[in-house]
């Protein structure tokens, strides 16, 4: 099981977003508080669409309250002082859930936790003047990454909602 933990998101729309990726890939969601939106918000509902209902989404009082629920050595920070790219680490060879760790969108994840898992933290390659991609689009891409390695567990490659044969039985007549 994938479970990716948002470490005190402050954006709705990311979170919508990720959101309707966890619920398409049978991720659990974790949102470590404070969060610095309601989720309540319209932004919120609006990018996360009706995927909200059917997601697994669990808050924490704040990230001590989660590791003690979920004590793992699995443990995965997407970084920007990672010195390893998502496809480096070989998430094949892990026994049990793996825990995707996001952080907010101005600061990351608090660095005295980054600190204590250095081996575990990891970076999106990209050009050297850039910071940071957007957090949906981070959290999408090593999602994938782990699903790549280990087969896209449970999950469809066809149109499931149109038919797998959609394409070639449409006519354009």
């Amino acid at each position: 099981m994938i479970h990716v933990v948002l470490y005190e998101p402050e954006i709705p729309q990311n979170t919508g977003n990720i959101i309707r990726t966890c619920m398409a890939t049978n991720s659990v969601l974790h949102l470590i508080e404070p969060l610095g939106f309601s989720l309540d918000e319209k932004h919120l509902r609006r990018s996360g669409m009706d995927y909200i209902k059917d997601a697994e989404i669990h808050i924490h009082k704040n990230w001590q309250a989660f590791i003690e629920q979920y004590p793992s050595k699995h443990y995965y920070f997407m970084t920007r002082y990672g010195h390893k790219a998502p496809s480096q680490f070989d998430f094949t060879k892990e026994k049990g859930d793996i825990f995707l760790v996001l952080g907010k969108e101005s600061t990351g994840v608090d660095k005295h936790i980054l600190k204590d898992h250095l081996d575990t933290c990891m970076r999106l390659p990209m050009v050297a003047n850039a910071r940071s991609l957007n957090l949906s689009n981070c959290t999408a891409i090593v999602v994938y990454e782990v699903l790549r390695q280990l087969g896209y567990p449970g999950l469809s490659t066809n149109e499931e909602l149109k038919g797998e044969d959609f394409l070639e039985t449409l006519s354009f007549d």
